[in-house]
């Protein structure tokens, strides 16, 4: 199991880093593809339970997410929201009308495929496309590996106290701490190593600000993984896919990120530009 998720990391890390650098319409169409896959496994976490939830709105809304983001930021959601939340609407009004009695709950888990995976996930193109944006992701994202993986070897061998039994049985305390304690510190050494791979003269890439980001990204995107661990006990499966061997499905990899890139986000355009 280690050795597949360590191959198929290998494979993968290039990729993404080739595409965060090139950005663009590269970067875009990874992203696009990521979200769609993830909201795809979103959807079939909840057919598992019997559930309906409108596949058609949840992925047209994901890739438009990404689209209109990529091209106009933040410019048009005064009416891309509400759309989307009047289209799911209406599709599941003809479900009910149809025969399909359980269609308002069905209603519900669209609009929150649709915001939770779309909207969240849309926030890396936001990210890659502020000053310096490719170096903020190649932190940012770091930043949740690094403590990820000390929260699993040190959680593994010294975990005592648990998290969240229900949630995370295998999630200890020791664990997340040492998480935290990682991500702090090991931010600033990625920032030296990048000062020497040509990161740009830019006040806001300091120690200090990259100490609290690996400090932030360590504290809060763990949420994002107990959050799908709910929908996954909930609904009785152990992986939202099989896509990726050793890590499960797309959404099992990005459900960190979801919470990661809009906190990074709102902290370094917020604070360290400020």
């Amino acid at each position: 199991m280690l050795s597949q998720r360590v191959l198929v990391a290998l494979l993968l890390l290039p990729i993404g880093i080739a595409a965060i650098l090139a950005g663009g319409l590269w970067f875009a169409a990874m992203v696009a593809l990521i979200l769609a896959l993830a909201v795809l496994e979103f959807a079939g976490l909840f057919r598992v339970a019997g559930m309906q939830p409108s596949t058609g709105i949840m992925l047209s809304g994901v890739l438009v997410f990404a689209a209109i983001r990529y091209q106009f930021a933040f410019d048009h959601d005064a009416w891309l929201l509400p759309l989307f939340l009047l289209l799911a609407m209406a599709v599941h009004l003809y479900d009910y009308e149809t025969g399909r009695d359980e269609a308002g709950t069905d209603f519900l888990v669209t609009v929150t495929g649709l915001f939770y995976i779309g909207l969240l996930g849309s926030f890396m193109l936001m990210l890659r496309q502020w000053a310096h944006g490719e170096w903020w992701l190649l932190l940012a994202l770091p930043a949740v590996w690094i403590a990820d993986s000390a929260a699993f070897t040190f959680g593994s061998r010294f975990g005592r106290n648990k998290i969240a039994p229900r949630l995370s049985p295998k999630k200890s305390w020791e664990g997340y701490l040492s998480g935290i304690l990682f991500a702090t510190g090991g931010l600033p050494l990625l920032l030296q190593l990048y000062l020497r791979l040509g990161l740009p003269d830019d006040p806001a890439f300091n120690v200090i600000n990259v100490a609290i980001l690996g400090f932030v990204m360590g504290l809060l995107p763990t949420l994002g993984d107990l959050g799908i661990s709910m929908l996954k006990r909930q609904m009785g499966v152990k992986d939202t896919g099989t896509l990726l061997p050793g890590h499960g499905g797309m959404l099992d990899r990005i459900d960190s990120w979801l919470w990661a890139m809009p906190i990074a986000y709102f902290l370094i355009t917020l604070a360290f530009y400020a």
